[in-house]
């Protein structure tokens, strides 16, 4: 995928995770350490030195002190033509950091073999061993299919677990020790596709067992359970140490009518389903709430020429094609208004024409609050670069997933500062009351 932004929901990437001791009926497996807390996870962009600003490993520091996640991943490694490969070598091996741009201070030399994304990440994780870097794997979903093929699968792993998990990313390269798992993004196993689905993860299981003990395998999963007909979650759920719901993209420019990006319940007037539904069915077919990671998305969706009827709110309009990062949406709202729905706390932007949807830091601690109500495994982010220069979101969701008291009497994370500017009026009373 070049640049991945999900399509409509059932397109969607995206994404992965917790990590969880298993035991599988073949045999004991260790999987990676377990962990309480829950965790924060970023998808990481491979194209964000392409950005404008640039987006860098060296982002993830806040001030200097700490990363602002617990385990990144990194999108993306490519799997096509029955085997893994680093998908953008300029990014990964060959870009050359200044001093400024470097996770060290120190410029990359034009001569060292050794540079690019992943360098960065290698100086990352030396300066924050408890850090983990999973790879996300992603790529057509015939690829996957013919890769998970009886007489592909082994070679297909092995190939994955040499370049990323051994480091040997090219001749001449070779850095192990800089991813601590795989997430695999098969987006999606047709119905024909179960039983080698389940065979693949077992496949990687294996073999990632056989490198080192506690390494992390993670799964993108879709909307519902019920997308990956015949599959046995159960097994699933033991074979993999997390499994990074991707919550959003519930509406997006494919529909004609407003709504919310990734709601967290149903509100009157909203068609489909929910992240609350969601959760609810991959517990309900057999995967430990421990092992749920609640994707949140860092970018919206826009509409224009909307009716100004409930505040532009599930109305017609002429959708903008394509998402915009939280960090361009933010910026438009000392020109328009931001509304809110007092059950799941999402917000939407509204100047009586055009119409956004989106997650803001309000938005995101109710569903940290969420995730800890349900004793879920974390928080995943789709993607990093999405946040603004402050790194609001990633501040808001870091801060709440750590501050389990935070919680207010009506289940939405207490507001250090009281809102978003220019709400209308506060959180749970916009100009229409929209009831569960």
């Amino acid at each position: 995928m070049s640049r991945p932004r999900c399509l409509p929901a059932f397109l969607c990437v995206l994404t992965p995770l917790l990590l969880c001791g298993i035991a599988l009926a073949e045999g004991k497996t260790k999987a990676a350490p377990n962990i309480e807390r829950p965790l924060l996870v970023g998808y990481f962009p491979q194209w964000g030195i392409y950005n404008d600003p640039q987006y860098l490993v060296k982002n993830l520091i806040a001030a200097g002190a700490r990363p602002l996640v617990d385990q990144i991943n990194y999108a993306q490694g490519f799997v096509k033509d029955g085997h893994c490969s680093v998908a953008d070598p300029n990014a990964d091996l060959n870009f050359t950091f200044t001093s400024a741009q470097s996770v060290n201070g120190l410029a990359d030399k034009p001569t060292q073999r050794f540079r690019g994304n992943l360098h960065q990440l290698q100086l990352l994780k030396r300066r924050f061993p408890k850090l983990r870097i999973l790879i996300s794997l992603e790529g057509r979903a015939s690829d996957f299919a013919a890769d998970a093929q009886s007489e592909n699968r082994e070679a297909f792993v092995r190939s994955c677990v040499d370049i990323f998990l051994r480091g040997k990313f090219a001749p001449g390269i070779h850095a192990p020790g800089i991813f601590d798992g795989i997430d695999v993004d098969w987006e999606y196993p047709h119905t024909e596709d179960a039983v080698n689905f389940e065979a693949l993860l077992r496949e990687f299981r294996r073999q990632m067992d056989s490198v080192r003990h506690g390494l992390t395998l993670s799964i993108a999963a879709g909307h519902s359970p019920m997308m990956y007909e015949n599959t046995d979650w159960e097994t699933i759920g033991r074979l993999v140490d997390q499994v990074g719901l991707m919550m959003y993209d519930f509406i997006g420019p494919w529909s004609e009518t407003t709504g919310f990006v990734a709601p967290l319940s149903v509100s009157r007037g909203h068609r489909g389903g929910s992240i609350d539904r969601s959760v609810t069915a991959y517990l309900d077919a057999g995967i430990p709430g421990k092992k749920i990671l609640m994707g949140v998305p860092f970018y919206g969706y826009g509409w224009r020429q909307v009716s100004d009827d409930d505040n532009g709110l599930f109305q017609e309009g002429q959708s903008i094609r394509g998402d915009r990062p939280y960090s361009y949406i933010a910026s438009l709202i000392s020109s328009s208004t931001v509304y809110r729905d007092p059950d799941s706390a999402a917000p939407w932007l509204f100047d009586g024409d055009s119409f956004w949807t989106y997650e803001d830091p309000v938005s995101i601690r109710r569903k940290a609050a969420y995730t800890l109500e349900r004793g879920l495994g974390g928080l995943m982010v789709w993607e990093l670069s999405g946040d603004d220069s402050s790194a609001a979101l990633l501040r808001a969701a870091w801060h709440a997933l750590r501050a389990t008291n935070s919680v207010a009497d009506d289940g939405t994370a207490a507001l250090p500062s009281g809102g978003t500017p220019g709400e209308h009026p506060k959180l749970g009373a916009p100009a229409t009351q929209h009831q569960r």
